[in-house]
């Protein structure tokens, strides 16, 4: 079965799907000036958009990865990530702090789904 890209660029693709299964790349606020919140609201956005373009949606989650500045952001990013979670389809998740490429960013998250049939 054929892997199909999209938003491929010189680096990295956006997406990749493989036998109904949805990668994304990481995904960062492209408004770094915002905290931890906004930061959040933002990725998921993204997250929501990138999903939807595939044929996909949070409700189809298999995992996430969720990297954080600083643990002192912790609850503020899930205050944010429980509101937009699908109850009764939330995913195996992580979330460790790691050193970001850009230091401005507070939340990078990395995503793998399914495909709705």
């Amino acid at each position: 079965m054929a892997v199909i890209r999209h938003h491929v660029g010189k680096r990295l693709s956006e997406i990749a799907v493989h036998n109904g299964t949805v990668y994304l790349a990481g995904q960062i606020a492209e408004d770094a000036d915002q905290d931890i919140t906004g930061q959040t609201r933002e990725v998921l956005g993204h997250i929501d958009r990138l999903l939807a373009e595939v044929n996909s949606d949070k409700s189809h989650l298999l995992s996430v990865q969720i990297y954080i500045s600083d643990m002192v952001h912790f609850a503020g990013m899930n205050e944010v990530w429980d509101q937009w979670v699908a109850q009764g389809a939330t995913p195996p998740r992580a979330t460790v702090e790691a050193k970001l490429a850009n230091p401005k960013c507070l939340v990078e998250v990395v995503v793998v789904a399914a495909q709705r049939s």
